[in-house]
């Protein structure tokens, strides 16, 4: 299959957490045989020294100035057999009706922010999406599910909304042989709505606990934050370094922005990631949680400051039980492996209401290329 993907960020995981999830997806969907284009947004804040991937090897990534210079990528749109435009891409409303205009196969609506964008559309922000832009997507593939989905189709005029959590690729995010450095760890960039969680459940505890080391890990924090002494700040920390980060935790702290409490059945690819380094994790909580990583077994669940102190004073032993727990669960649920499967047989769905789009996917015998595939993967699984 040919895919081009139109997204916030490949080059740069500075500040953002769609670098990391397109960059575990379209490694792992390249590696199921398909050919990948992405194409950026050339912006300052993550140009230079903040792209920590500028040759993805996996995929082509080129850059644009802006809209009008896709006109150049005009025929590449058209010849593929799936586009996929990307939540927050600069300008997205413009570059989303240019790829429905232009595109002859399937056109997709890839929501990274799903809760975000409802909210925003709901107070008629339509800062990368419009409401008239949904229905024109043969598929809107969301990062949110459960009650969501249903939302997107019967209010929203989505043809086919489909949940398509993030991932983890198991291959980069594993434990590394460091010494423990933290008793908590958090790691996001600053955000209004999460940071009175952060307050609650990782300051509030340095300063009862002045004898257990912490880090908060992200950029743009504002300066007026009182850290205690016994918090250590990273400003970024770049991918490579986060299964270190991790692995020096014994515990790590997940935080939610409200509008995907609301909406629940969000997972943060903080959460997977964590996991697969086999970090015991604290989080706040949210409907759908335990469908992710069932409570206590695979992860705790905390509300308030005493919650994450009776976690931290936790023996070893129970500790590296729930990571275990919740490392298997995510391998076994959430890599990068299984959610491309996913992502091919929803493209493949909705390919099938395409006629040129299911000729382009054929195979000399008459039969889907891509829906051999994945017969032949869930055959070999």
């Amino acid at each position: 299959m040919k895919l081009v993907v139109l997204g916030l960020s490949l080059a740069s995981s500075w500040g953002n957490g769609h670098a990391t999830t397109y960059r575990a997806l379209l490694r792992a969907f390249a590696a199921r045989g398909h050919d990948v284009t992405f194409l950026e947004r050339s912006v300052p804040w993550y140009a230079g020294s903040r792209r920590d991937l500028p040759d993805p090897g996996f995929c082509r990534l080129a850059f644009y100035a802006g809209p009008a210079e896709l006109v150049a990528w005009q025929a590449e749109i058209a010849s593929a057999d799936a586009v996929i435009v990307g939540s927050y891409v600069p300008d997205g409303v413009a570059v989303g009706a240019w790829v429905q205009r232009t595109a002859k196969g399937v056109t997709a609506f890839y929501d990274i922010d799903t809760p975000v964008t409802l909210a925003k559309l709901a107070a008629g922000d339509e800062e990368y999406l419009s409401p008239r832009l949904i229905p024109g997507f043969d598929l809107y593939l969301s990062f949110a599910g459960g009650p969501t989905l249903a939302r997107l189709e019967g209010e929203h005029g989505a043809r086919a909304a489909r949940a398509l959590f993030c991932s983890v690729d198991p291959a980069a995010y594993r434990r590394r042989q460091v010494a423990p450095r933290w008793d908590l760890s958090y790691l996001g960039t600053y955000s209004p709505d999460r940071q009175p969680t952060l307050e609650r459940l990782l300051l509030e505890p340095a300063r009862r606990a002045p004898d257990r080391r912490f880090a908060v890990a992200g950029p743009l924090y504002p300066a007026d934050i009182a850290w205690p002494a016994n918090v250590e700040r990273i400003e970024h920390l770049a991918q490579a370094d986060h299964p270190g980060f991790y692995s020096a935790s014994r515990f790590t702290l997940n935080v939610t922005r409200a509008d995907m409490i609301a909406a629940g059945y969000s997972p943060s690819v903080r959460l997977f990631e964590a996991a697969a380094c086999g970090t015991p994790i604290v989080s706040d909580d949210w409907p759908g949680l335990d469908e992710v990583l069932p409570r206590p077994e695979a992860i705790i669940v905390a509300t308030t400051a005493d919650d994450v102190l009776r976690t931290l004073a936790l023996p070893d032993g129970t500790a590296a039980a729930i990571a275990a727990s919740a490392r298997a669960r995510v391998l076994a649920h959430h890599t990068a492996a299984v959610r491309a499967a996913e992502l091919e047989a929803y493209l493949t769905e909705a390919a099938r209401g395409r006629q040129g789009t299911i000729r382009a996917f054929m195979n000399p015998s008459g039969r889907s290329r891509v829906a051999a595939s994945a017969a032949s993967s869930s055959a070999s699984g």
